[in-house]
């Protein structure tokens, strides 16, 4: 008899991008004439940057002819692409990242919910509330959490990101062994200073523990005294892994690229105490289970590190950061508190009522797509996310119409 995994069971009924989903289905059927404005899931809406379809073009062309050809590559990724993110993600920044260091994959909401994969069934795993959902529900999935129960699972720690602490959470007052961290941070828009940092990196160190940095918003930092990586604190090496997209970058959301920087000199443990390789069980897990991103789309984003290519991505965060800054003040102005914006594409809402209730209001009156932050955990409740990717004139269209609605 085929028996499932039973931790599938434990998950909620779907996922939260599936509610939405659903609920703006129901409403377009039940009102086919309305014009909705998306600003929910944090899909890109501009096309790539002039650069990378160049590039991409070229490629396809090496693939028509047999003596450019290019089949498997390395699962690793391609030692050009793989420098130029070395060289500009990281040495420019001072740190001693290097390109063998780097895995290249198709992308980072993939690399964060496999990289569990990695470790013992029974750690002690922190978690930010709210968070974006696939670092817990993998963990679900992989038997490490309890039931679900008043808005959580049972045995995973949740570090509370809160209003109080600027969304930012505090050191646990217990020992953790797995960490989850996100900045800029997904849902709520908040970075995290090199201080906040350091005592992170500086409680793994103590407590021979890991980081999992999620760095997926990096290019929309504009504040030069937040740190664009990880590694920019001292001994983060030896105790954190990065996760980086090329989705909100370059708008690769459709294209699928990202990576993941695993340093040689990150330790973990066997059950007998033993250090171990990091890199090199990365390496491992990597190459049995991937095959690599195609040549063209790597080439494509080899394209970003053009000097070009770094012109037009500017061009593209600037856009949608634009449109950030606009929804910030506007929702503002309407006397809600609110988060990010600024270094960040989300915009966090207190929406001083039920999350699902302020999403239906939205939807309803005006044709208005946000995110509730109830989805991203118990933290997130009466909050909504607002995110900046579309046109600015759909943005400051859906402003109006929030005007009207509220």
């Amino acid at each position: 008899m085929i028996q499932i995994n039973e931790n599938y069971k434990k998950l909620k009924a779907s996922y939260l991008f599936s509610d939405i989903a659903k609920r703006i289905g129901k409403f377009s059927e039940e009102n086919p004439s309305a014009q909705i404005i998306k600003l929910g899931i944090g899909d890109v809406t501009r096309a790539l940057p002039r650069t990378c379809i160049e590039a991409f073009h070229k490629a396809v062309d090496e693939m028509s002819a047999d003596n450019s050809f290019h089949g498997y590559g390395p699962e690793q990724g391609y030692s050009f692409l793989r420098e130029k993110i070395a060289e500009m993600d990281f040495k420019s920044r001072g740190t001693g990242i290097t390109a063998d260091e780097i895995f290249v994959s198709d992308g980072s909401k993939c690399d964060t919910g496999n990289f569990q994969e990695l470790f013992a069934q029974d750690l002690k795993i922190g978690v930010p509330d709210p968070v974006y959902p696939v670092y817990v529900d993998t963990n679900v999935m992989a038997g490490r959490t309890g039931e679900w129960k008043d808005g959580r699972y049972q045995g995973l720690y949740y570090l509370d990101s809160i209003e109080e602490n600027n969304f930012v959470p505090d050191l646990p007052s217990e020992k953790l062994d797995l960490i989850y961290l996100c900045f800029p941070n997904n849902p709520t828009g908040s970075v995290a200073t090199k201080t906040q940092l350091k005592a992170w990196v500086d409680y793994a160190l103590k407590n021979k523990a890991l980081i999992l940095f999620d760095a997926a918003y990096v290019a929309f930092i504009r504040d030069n005294s937040i740190p664009q990586s990880i590694y920019e604190i001292e001994g983060a090496d030896k105790v954190a892994i990065e996760f980086r997209s090329f989705s909100k970058t370059a708008g690769f959301t459709g294209t699928r690229c990202a990576y993941t920087v695993v340093p040689k000199n990150c330790q973990v443990y066997s059950s007998n105490g033993n250090i171990e390789s990091l890199h090199s069980m990365w390496n491992r897990r990597h190459c049995t289970k991937f095959n690599g991103v195609s040549y063209p789309v790597q080439r494509a984003a080899e394209a970003v590190y053009s000097a070009q290519g770094q012109v037009e991505v500017k061009e593209l965060t600037d856009y949608y950061l634009k449109n950030a800054k606009y929804i910030l003040e506007k929702m503002q102005s309407f006397g809600f508190k609110c988060t990010g914006g600024d270094n960040s594409p989300y915009i966090w809402i207190n929406g001083q009522r039920d999350s699902w209730e302020f999403f239906d209001m939205l939807l309803s009156k005006a044709q208005v797509v946000c995110t509730p932050g109830s989805g991203f955990g118990k933290c997130g409740e009466g909050y909504i996310r607002i995110s900046a990717f579309n046109s600015y004139e759909k943005v400051v269209e859906a402003m109006e119409r929030i005007a009207k609605a509220i």
